[in-house]
C-alpha cells in the first residue's frame, strides 16, 4: 500500500494535521497495522518537498506546534494517477511455504507434516478473519474477504501439494 498517496487521497476532503490523518487512516485501514506518528509525518514532509501538499496553518498549543496540511492540485492529480493505474498481480512465485516444502524434502524432514502445520495455522486465521468479518462492519468484511479468498487459495495449493509429495520428492532429488 502506498501511504503517501492514502494520505493524500484522505486530504482531498479537507485540510488536516498530521494526528486527523494517522487515526482517519487507523480507522479505514489500519486495523491489523495502524500507522506510527514518526511515519505519517516523514511521509508528510516528503509530500511536502514534493510539492504534492501544503501546509495550511499552524496553530500553537501546549505541546509542539501543529501544522495543518492541504493537498495541493499537483497532489490531487498524482492521486488520480495513483488510482487509475492497476496493481501488478502479485503471483507469489517464489514463497516461503514452497521453499520450507522443498527443504524439508531435501534435508529428510516431514514435508508432511510441515503441510499439515500450515493448515491447521491457515484454518485457525480464517476461523478468526470469519469471527471478524460476522463482528465487522461492511469494509471490515470486504478486507476479510479478501484475504480469506487468499487462504482459501492456500490451502487449495496445501492439499494439491500434499498429493503430490512423493512425486515432488522424486523431483527436487534428482
Amino acid at each position: 500500500m502506498s501511504i503517501g498517496h492514502t494520505l493524500l487521497g484522505l486530504l482531498e476532503s479537507g485540510p488536516r494535521h498530521g494526528y486527523d490523518l494517522k487515526r482517519a487512516f487507523d480507522e479505514k485501514f489500519g486495523h491489523d497495522r495502524p500507522l506510527h506518528y514518526g511515519q505519517v509525518y516523514s511521509t508528510m514532509s516528503r509530500l511536502l518537498k514534493n510539492g504534492l501538499v501544503v501546509v495550511d496553518g499552524i496553530e500553537a498549543g501546549g505541546g509542539p506546534e501543529r501544522k495543518r496540511y492541504a493537498i495541493t492540485e499537483a497532489g490531487i492529480t498524482d492521486v488520480a494517477q495513483w488510482l487509475a493505474t492497476p496493481e501488478k498481480p502479485e503471483p507469489y512465485l517464489q514463497s516461503t511455504l514452497y521453499t520450507k516444502v522443498v527443504l524439508a524434502l531435501l534435508t529428510g524432514r516431514g514435508a508432511a507434516e510441515l503441510l499439515d502445520t500450515q493448515r491447521a495455522e491457515h484454518l485457525r486465521l480464517m476461523r478468526e478473519l470469519t469471527r471478524r468479518k460476522r463482528d465487522g462492519d461492511f469494509a471490515d468484511q470486504l478486507i476479510c474477504d479478501h484475504a480469506l479468498f487468499h487462504l482459501e487459495a492456500d490451502l487449495r495449493w496445501l492439499e494439491l501439494t500434499a498429493a503430490r509429495l512423493d512425486r515432488l520428492a522424486e523431483e527436487v532429488r534428482r
